[in-house]
């Protein structure tokens, strides 16, 4: 076990290995100025973000004084995570203070938006907007729908990364050392973007948009090129392709990994892709009948405009093909109580969706039908709770359900105090209710009330649940614990040694 000294020189060597990488990806819009010559004027505003990460990296690993990443646990992983996201954040935040003028809080919540793969957004009309941005804001949404230090610290401390990988929210290690986990993810998720930008390009997408929303379909973010996202292209291929790319970055990477291996009989064991797409049909039907004759004309439409809508609020990705913060949809009770249910549902665990997830939900399923299993078998027999997750079986202990209703708790405590705190600024509960879901859960879709003009604290609201919605608020908690718990006995310790002096 290190010391508190070791453990903090590790995690500024990681921080500072993070950012360092960081750099690279903050240059890659840069490559889009070769295709709109226009936007060479702006090159200064992604440069001088990635030189500051860059030497902000080095100085960190200097003052670290270790030469290699250490082996990383899950109480060192938790402060890595919120420094490195923190950080990224506000790095990432300059491209839009310099190119577009968002004041600071705008561009920090433009940016978390961005890296908790939210859709949020401050700009009224995203045609006006620098290209590079519009890059940007993709290329943050790809990078942190798989964990941006996932990939970033797979490559750098491998094996040794267990507890960083943990931190981040993953429980599903789909190969036997970390540094291979992070390269398939890292894999199965560049070869779905390429095949959805080449299919969203045949269904009619011209090729600068089926790049951006291939990556922010599948990073379940959101962001889209359009004021009327996926809705302005009124084109049915386009929103199955969409759909369909949404649907796969909802669904857990260890689902996909048993897909690729040929491992059916596991893929077909897997709970959370059934109760996905159940949930998705049986939710769009019930939309479906309420609305015909009152916003649709027919079934055909209103099942296409429902199972969109519900697709994209299950899986958290924030695209829409109807306007929400229109009169008629914000007084459909019925589909606005749906789409904020199905928002803090969420997609599947170790997924690029946000929420509850899936596989606690099918935990809390599989505990219900247990017990009333356990009721009606005599009174000496034992049995076990089990589901699959990826290509393993697992069974559930006490240890699970604890966590899953501590974060249950945390989820719902969170949304009514949210919910409250943003019906204080004026708007109606349940806007507000819809509103923070939608940002709690990183999903994306709006009611109208995030926008460049709303109420100062409104807006740090929306963000603050943003980042703690993507860090699913107990990696946030543990690591301010530790970090509150480490000063409080470095003062202890330093008081303790000023009074041994004086006496």
């Amino acid at each position: 076990m290190p010391t508190k000294v070791e453990q903090y020189k590790i995690i500024t060597f990681n921080v500072g290995s993070v950012l360092i990488f960081y750099t690279f990806i903050i240059l890659i819009p840069l490559v889009f100025t070769f295709f709109y010559p226009f936007e060479w004027i702006h090159m200064y505003a992604f440069l001088i973000p990635a030189v500051i990460s860059l030497i902000l990296g080095l100085i960190l690993k200097k003052v670290s004084g270790i030469n290699s990443s250490h082996t990383v646990t899950v109480r060192e992983g938790a402060v890595i995570v919120l420094f490195t996201w923190t950080l990224v954040v506000v790095i990432g935040a300059i491209p839009f203070i310099m190119i577009e003028h968002l004041n600071f809080s705008q561009a920090v919540f433009e940016a978390t938006s961005g890296f908790t793969t939210t859709g949020l957004t401050m700009f009224s009309n995203v045609k006006d907007v620098s290209k590079l941005i519009l890059v940007w804001r993709s290329l943050m949404q790809f990078i942190g729908g798989a964990g941006f230090a996932l990939i970033m610290m797979g490559s750098v401390i491998g094996p040794r990364g267990f507890g960083l990988y943990h931190a981040e929210g993953r429980v599903d290690n789909i190969a036997p050392n970390i540094k291979r986990s992070a390269r398939i993810i890292s894999l199965i998720y560049v070869i779905y973007a390429v095949i959805g930008v080449i299919v969203l390009d045949i269904a009619g997408m011209p090729l600068f948009d089926a790049f951006n929303h291939s990556l922010t379909a599948l990073a379940t973010g959101g962001f889209s090129v359009k004021n009327g996202s996926i809705g302005e292209y009124n084109s049915v291929s386009v929103e199955i392709v969409t759909m369909i790319l949404m649907f796969l970055g909802g669904t857990g990477f260890g689902v996909h990994y048993a897909l690729w291996r040929g491992n059916f009989k596991a893929l077909f064991k897997n709970g959370e892709p059934w109760l996905m797409l159940s949930t998705i049909f049986i939710t769009t039907l019930i939309i479906t009948f309420n609305g015909v004759g009152k916003i649709f004309t027919n079934f055909s439409e209103g099942f296409r405009q429902a199972i969109f809508q519900t697709t994209s609020a299950l899986t958290g990705t924030g695209f829409s093909t109807v306007d929400l913060s229109s009169p008629v949809w914000i007084n459909f009770g019925v589909a606005m109580f749906i789409l904020t249910s199905l928002m803090l549902a969420g997609g599947g665990m170790d997924s690029t969706a946000g929420g509850l997830k899936q596989y606690r939900i099918w935990v809390t399923i599989r505990v219900i039908i247990h017990s009333i299993k356990e009721f009606l078998l005599p009174s000496r027999s034992v049995t076990k709770i089990s589901v699959w997750k990826g290509q393993t079986r697992k069974f559930i202990s006490n240890e699970d359900l604890k966590e899953i209703l501590l974060v249950f708790s945390m989820y719902f405590s969170t949304f009514f105090v949210g919910s409250i705190i943003l019906s204080c600024y004026g708007y109606n509960l349940t806007e507000a209710m819809f509103e923070f879901s939608s940002a709690m859960n990183g999903v994306g879709l709006s009611v109208g009330i995030t926008s460049s003009t709303m109420p100062l604290g409104a807006m740090w609201t929306l963000t603050i649940a943003m980042f703690t919605g993507r860090l699913e608020f107990l990696v946030v908690i543990y690591a301010l614990s530790k970090l509150f718990i480490d000063m409080y006995d470095n003062v202890k310790k330093i008081s303790y040694k000023k009074s041994i002096v004086k006496k």
